[in-house]
């Protein structure tokens, strides 16, 4: 079963405006089918093949010379060259939607399309899939049981065993990709690391602290924390500043792109490990960040989230700037609303009330209403 992703869209627009439309995100997030169901006459051609590489850089003009009215190019980040032979094609023959390019290594990508195709290009990120795309092909919305199995398109179209298909994506492609970008020399303080990752989501990344805790300086964590980002393993979340009359903290958090491998991650195995695990809010947290992250990118927008803490204790889960104006968003796993919940919401509304535009209290109760004029919305319907 093939589904239309909510990016589709915004790939069909895009690829009306630009000769060159480039996907990234995470390895296993449905680049490929986006791509190739989107543009089913465009022939497709795979870099991570040894042979194709072969082939296209025996003679790479020739290559692109038999495909001149466009192709599809997966993972073209194997062999980057080809995007200067593109932009010479493209310049010379400005026809939109001509070249479809899809890479999962964020740091090499990203280089090589700035440096080639600047100005030729839109680039999209999609991640695995929001929670209506994933009711698709599985109606059970059971907090549990979304956060034991993730959100990877795999394990809803194969129906796989969320641990053991995370224990495969683990070994198969973080710890390859980890290699390719970076010589590390321990893997195993590597895997380490990763995993106290984990234990730290929604919490203030410490980077002196893991550093002392798996042996290695503060520059290798911040180091390996850059490759998780450019893997598409972690995103970083980092602190809303303002001119207040307060020193705000400095240091992000950090969520995972998939709360799936988190689980597997932190040896959560099934829903009943799942239930009484003291990270289950953290888990749930990340879960409703990444969603709203996702609904940014399949728009075809960069993150506008960012936290709100004070060194008084005072937070706010999440903050979307939007110009002038502030959104705010606390997170609860809590399926039963306390008033108390709105605390951190109260307080910085209260201290730039002329900002806030809305508020919102996300939590896994069943009922939608409003409190104080705050928003109190099921997570299945953000």
């Amino acid at each position: 079963m093939i589904i239309e992703r909510e990016i589709h869209n915004e790939l069909l627009a895009m690829s009306g405006h630009y000769p060159v439309v480039t996907i990234t995100g995470p390895r296993q997030s449905g680049k490929t089918t986006l791509a190739r169901t989107t543009f089913p006459n465009k022939p497709y051609f795979n870099f991570e093949n040894p042979d194709t590489r072969q082939q296209v850089e025996l003679d790479p003009r020739a290559f692109l010379q038999a495909n001149q009215d466009g192709m599809i190019i997966d993972e073209f980040q194997r062999y980057p060259e080809i995007l200067s032979y593109i932009q010479g094609l493209v310049d010379s023959k400005r026809t939109m939607g001509r070249f479809i390019l899809t890479g999962s290594n964020q740091l090499s990508m990203l280089s090589s399309v700035s440096q080639s195709l600047a100005g030729r290009t839109s680039l999209l990120k999609l991640l695995p899939f929001t929670i209506s795309e994933a009711n698709k092909f599985d109606s059970e919305v059971r907090v549990d049981h979304l956060l034991t199995k993730g959100f990877y398109p795999g394990v809803y179209s194969n129906e796989l065993n969320p641990y053991k298909a995370y224990r495969n994506y683990y070994e198969t492609y973080v710890e390859r990709d980890v290699r390719q970008l970076s010589n590390i020399q321990n893997l195993h303080q590597f895997q380490l690391f990763i995993r106290l990752c984990a234990g730290r989501i929604g919490q203030l990344f410490n980077a002196s602290a893991l550093g002392n805790e798996i042996g290695v300086s503060v520059h290798t964590i911040k180091n390996w924390l850059s490759i998780l980002e450019a893997s598409y393993i972690v995103f970083v979340l980092h602190p809303w500043h303002s001119n207040l009359n307060k020193r705000i903290v400095k240091t992000p958090k950090i969520f995972f792109y998939d709360v799936g491998l988190a689980s597997y991650l932190l040896g959560i195995e099934n829903e009943t490990h799942m239930a009484t695990h003291p990270l289950r809010g953290a888990l749930f947290e990340n879960m409703v960040v990444i969603e709203l992250l996702k609904r940014r990118y399949n728009n075809g927008l960069d993150s506008n989230f960012f936290f709100y803490r004070d060194n008084h204790g005072n937070e706010v889960d999440l903050v979307q700037e939007q110009g002038h104006y502030l959104k705010l968003f606390e997170i609860k796993s809590a399926m039963t609303f306390h008033p108390e919940f709105l605390k951190g919401l109260n307080y910085l509304r209260n201290l730039i009330p002329d900002r806030i535009q809305e508020s919102t209290l996300i939590y896994s109760g069943d009922d939608d209403f409003t409190v104080q004029n705050h928003k109190i919305v099921n997570f299945n319907r953000i």
